[in-house]
């Protein structure tokens, strides 16, 4: 039996919601027919954003969406995306596919979707092959409420009042994709392009995000880091490196980078191995945020892991530059497990991207024609949605077993958690079992409270099992009342392969 340690009296941190966020690039089928199906489709849309899709993500509750990009973003010219549509320039995607992008998706649809669903916009500029007076003009032509050319080009393409940013991403992986620079090179390239990333409204702050480093890359965020850090350090920045937040991209793929292996055949073997390189994450803060530490003591940089989630190989018979791939338990558990990990270091990690929303890598949606389905991975985001804005409390776990069958290098914990308590004085506890075959009995003991209201769900199938167009619900998440109210806790049995979530009153 393990046992479950909640102190609730013990905050650690806050969970910004941000931490929850989604990313979208041009690439395959995520913006369109995903997100985007254009205003004279037959399908059910509001000035071409899908219904279906968006009420689904409102319900997950997106706290903020990245776009355009991705290795799309440093090849992006932003002003051929506004404007007439029959206007617009057509290129080649020659990240993605090789397809014709005919830029009908542009600056004026991405706010529009943000608008539709309620959340924060996060933009990536182009540093790899645009310029400074390119990347200055589009946060004017966003943000800026007045006269000036770009303002009124806005106004003459029919949106009259500014939007507004709420982070700017300057340049993407400028390691490789984004211009193969080193890191001296890329700190002092961007140390200039930030600085006309203005604030034309010192109520709507625009936040910038460096580019920071692929998975263990600490010699990038040591040396963009120390550029960045060098004098002269003008005004307010001198403490902060010009930045508020350094980016982190990782994924899990358990059969290496040239194989990665398929989405939904695999067994149990790669199913630890998955798990354990999920794990890694942890690692992977630990490691970069001491380094983030020597320059920023005080934590006021965030850490924006906004590229994470599985890869595997696109299903077969689907174009390989689209990246389509299904999405089983497995994806479930890796995003569960992620999950807790951002909430048991949000002292600094502030913002986080899974990739990506719609019909691409590790998506919580997938579409199909006027088609829809909810992956395991959204009933995750679903369930975890109220450790939103929440305080992270310290909880930990007594007699955590090893997964039985993940012996040797890919040994996993059988249990994962975090917990948190929300402005109302109610607990989210979740709690994830990575065992394939075997259940466990948790106890779970709190500091002072004694429930007098909790409800739970869960999501548990065969480690394989994932939604088709066929079968819609064979994951979904359900009620879980398999549990029993103790004098100072809970009692209860999590089956193999599971996530549950705990609100407890």
């Amino acid at each position: 039996m393990a046992k479950l340690y909640v102190n609730e009296k013990k905050v650690q941190g806050h969970i910004n919601p941000e931490i929850y966020g989604h990313f979208s690039e041009h690439l395959g089928r995520c913006i369109y027919e995903g997100l985007y199906v254009g205003e004279d489709s037959p399908i059910p849309n509001v000035k071409g954003m899908r219904t279906d899709v968006v009420e689904a993500l409102k319900e997950m509750k997106v706290p903020v969406l990245r776009w355009p990009g991705g290795c799309f973003a440093d090849e992006y010219h932003w002003k051929d995306g506004i404007g007439p549509k029959e206007n617009r320039k057509k290129m080649i995607n020659t990240h993605w596919g090789g397809v014709v992008e005919d830029n009908s998706f542009g600056t004026h649809e991405f706010f529009e979707l943000c608008s539709q669903l309620g959340c924060k916009t996060y933009v990536n500029g182009n540093v790899g092959s645009g310029t400074v007076q390119e990347m200055s003009e589009w946060v004017e032509y966003i943000t800026f409420d007045g006269v000036s050319p770009m303002a009124d080009l806005r106004k003459e393409n029919g949106h009259e009042k500014p939007w507004k940013i709420d982070y700017f991403g300057v340049g993407n992986e400028n390691w490789g994709c984004g211009g193969n620079m080193t890191p001296e090179y890329y700190g002092n390239l961007y140390r200039r392009y930030q600085t006309y990333v203005r604030s034309y409204d010192n109520e709507k702050p625009i936040r910038k995000v460096c580019c920071g480093a692929n998975v263990a890359d600490y010699f990038w965020t040591e040396g963009v880091l120390n550029t960045c850090f060098a004098q002269p350090q003008p005004g307010n920045d001198k403490d902060r490196g010009f930045m508020d937040m350094l980016s982190l991209h990782y994924y899990v793929h358990p059969e290496g980078w040239e194989i990665k292996g398929s989405a939904t055949e695999f067994d149990e073997k790669v199913w630890y191995k998955s798990l354990n390189k999920a794990l890694y994450m942890e690692e992977l803060i630990n490691r970069h945020g001491a380094i983030m530490d020597k320059y920023d003591p005080e934590k006021r940089i965030g850490m924006a892991v906004d590229e994470w989630g599985c890869w595997f190989n696109v299903e077969p018979g689907t174009n390989p530059g689209f990246l389509y791939q299904q999405n089983t338990m497995r994806d479930a558990l890796v995003a569960g497990l992620t999950l807790d990990i951002f909430n048991k270091h949000c002292d600094r990690v502030k913002m986080a991207c899974l990739a990506q929303i719609v019909n691409v890598l590790q998506s919580v949606i997938l579409t199909e024609g006027e088609k829809m389905l909810l992956t395991p991975t959204y009933h995750v985001f679903h369930m975890y949605r109220t450790h939103q804005d929440a305080e992270l409390v310290e909880s930990y776990i007594a007699d955590n077993k090893t997964a039985e069958g993940s012996d040797g290098e890919y040994e996993v914990p059988k249990l994962h958690e975090s917990v948190s308590i929300d402005k109302d004085g109610i607990l989210t506890l979740t709690l994830n079992n990575l065992s394939v075959t075997d259940s466990e009995k948790v106890e779970t003991t709190f500091a002072e409270c004694n429930p007098t209201e909790v409800t739970a769900t869960i999501l548990t199938q065969d480690m394989n099992a994932h939604n088709t167009f066929e079968d819609l619900e064979r994951v979904k998440e359900e009620t879980f009342d398999n549990f029993t109210v103790t004098d100072r806790g809970l009692s209860f049995t999590i089956p193999p392969c599971s996530i549950v979530s705990f609100r407890i009153k």
